[in-house]
């Protein structure tokens, strides 16, 4: 607390802009997040599963399943939203707070991060933009496994950073950052698959941190055997997911072998393979500073194409620079490789690059003598901000997700009275888990229908949600294993709620 004080005392401007900056971050991603953040199946999933291990002290072993290739993440993420979900009264608005928490302190490491690195104004810029930027608050206010990747792939790079920067030097205490590199990475890694293309980039710096240690014999055991430790550490992390896949025959292991190995999963002809690195390129810096205005993404890539000639041409091999750019080029090359649609949150390991690469070109700009540059970087910070702030709450509207779902469950628990009865949902984005979790802490008679055991999960009436137009709803006909293993069916009634139709549905006699 002592050196905070003082740097404090030292630095009071910064300290205040600082305080701004994250005031308004935590604005942005906790007002009214019960009505903007995401509430859809996969959060159902997960709040059902998280629920469980609470309630039952039924561990889970395997973490969410991925969009390709029936791949299964580890659980980190569901015991790292366990205590909010208890804190919260298992509202999933607590998970969410969560996220957007970490969000405020990954503005802070960013913060941290570039002024360490490149100097006051580079970190003041890099968190000002991250704090605003629209497309990391939408993710930095749900309770989703990506959302933590951002700040656990920053904590990977500033630990290996930590290494690498002392390994030329003998430094106490500094390969200590090993034993937080292995946790920071198992994080990553649990919290999305496309977290393995952090791994290039972490080992090439570890290898480049050994060879420089390789001389001093007493600090290379000491860097050996804390690597040790990091990777057991890591290994234990990820141990669940072996334990489940000792016991359901390699099911996981085997997913991710096909997906590797099948061309319709990866590569690309080369032609194509550039095309993408370009556009993964852009979607990075588009989305995450210029809020999709594709000429400010363009320009913004330039720049940074400019700053990375400076560093070859300075020669910055050893540097932060260096890192950095190796960061990106890695990242966005292993992105570009997958033959399938790029999604923002596939990006979100490499989401604070973009940040610190504009703290990096401001800085240089107010560091010189041109006071042309200097207006037009003003300018564009300006502008920036603005079109931000027109795509954040409370200017935009609320999505109302949850609670449109409680609502929707709330005339569900009404209908079903106090008997026992199934549930099933006709929805593109949605499924049944995020009706199913609220009725289950109500306390509802809800039973799902197991083919195994059909005479007794069978109800009398099911309930069916489709969120399309009345007109095209069809739940008898529809092909939800839900609705088909309910049997023969006929619609009992029905009503209009929030977002689609409430149909109750019977046997056929």
């Amino acid at each position: 607390m002592g050196k905070i004080k003082n740097w404090i005392k030292a630095n009071p401007k910064e300290f205040w802009i600082l305080f701004a900056i994250l005031i308004l971050s935590a604005f942005l991603r906790l007002y009214k997040i019960d009505q903007y953040m995401t509430f859809l199946g996969d959060e159902g999933r997960d709040v059902i599963i998280v629920r469980r291990f609470l309630t039952e002290l039924h561990p889970p072993l395997i973490g969410p399943g991925t969009s390709v290739g029936n791949m299964y993440l580890g659980p980190l993420y569901y015991y790292m939203m366990a205590p909010a979900l208890l804190i919260a009264n298992f509202s999933p608005v607590g998970p969410a707070i969560q996220i957007a928490l970490l969000g405020v302190l990954t503005v802070l490491f960013v913060w941290f991060v570039g002024r360490s690195w490149f100097g006051k104004t580079s970190g003041l810029i890099a968190a000002g933009l991250y704090a605003i930027s629209p497309t990391v608050i939408t993710f930095s206010r749900s309770s989703w496994n990506p959302n933590i990747m951002p700040f656990f792939a920053l904590l990977c790079i500033w630990s290996v950073w930590k290494v690498w920067s002392s390994s030329t030097k003998a430094s106490e205490g500094q390969e200590k950052w090993l034993i937080v590199l292995g946790i920071s990475f198992a994080f990553v890694l649990q919290s999305h698959y496309l977290g393995l293309l952090l791994a290039p980039t972490l080992f090439i710096f570890w290898l480049l941190s050994l060879l420089e240690t390789r001389h001093r014999k007493q600090d290379l055991k000491k860097f050996i055997n804390l690597s040790l430790v990091s990777f057991f550490l890591f290994l234990a992390l990820m141990s669940p997911l072996l334990i489940f896949d000792i016991r359901h025959g390699w099911t996981n292991f085997l997913a991710i072998k096909s997906f590797l190995v099948t061309r319709d999963a990866i590569g690309l002809p080369l032609s194509v393979y550039f095309s993408k690195v370009g556009s993964t390129a852009l979607m990075l810096f588009t989305n995450l500073i210029a809020i999709k205005t594709i000429y400010l993404g363009i320009s913004i890539i330039f720049l940074s194409v400019i700053l990375l000639v400076w560093v070859l041409k300075k020669r910055l091999f050893h540097s932060p620079y260096a890192l950095i750019f190796t960061w990106l080029t890695t990242g966005v090359l292993g992105v570009a490789y997958y033959n399938g649609p790029v999604y923002d949150h596939y990006l979100e390991f490499l989401f604070p690059i973009p940040f610190l690469i504009v703290g990096i070109i401001i800085q240089f700009i107010f560091g010189g003598k041109n006071k042309i540059l200097k207006i037009l970087s003003v300018f564009l910070i300006g502008y920036i901000t603005f079109i931000s702030f027109q795509n954040n709450p409370p200017i935009t509207d609320p999505t109302m997700q949850m609670p449109r779902t409680i609502s929707v469950a709330k005339v569900i628990q009404e209908k079903a009275g106090n008997e026992r009865f199934n549930l099933a949902t006709i929805s593109d984005l949605n499924n049944r888990d995020v009706y199913k979790y609220f009725l289950l802490i109500w306390g509802t008679k809800i039973v799902d229908t197991d083919p195994s055991s059909l005479k007794f999960t069978v109800t009398d009436q099911l309930f069916v949600v489709c969120e399309f137009p009345r007109e095209k709803c069809d739940p008898i006909h529809d092909s939800s294993v839900w609705i088909s293993n309910f049997g023969w069916t006929k619609i009992v009634d029905e009503w209009p709620v929030w977002g689609g139709t409430l149909f109750k549905l019977g046997h056929t006699k």
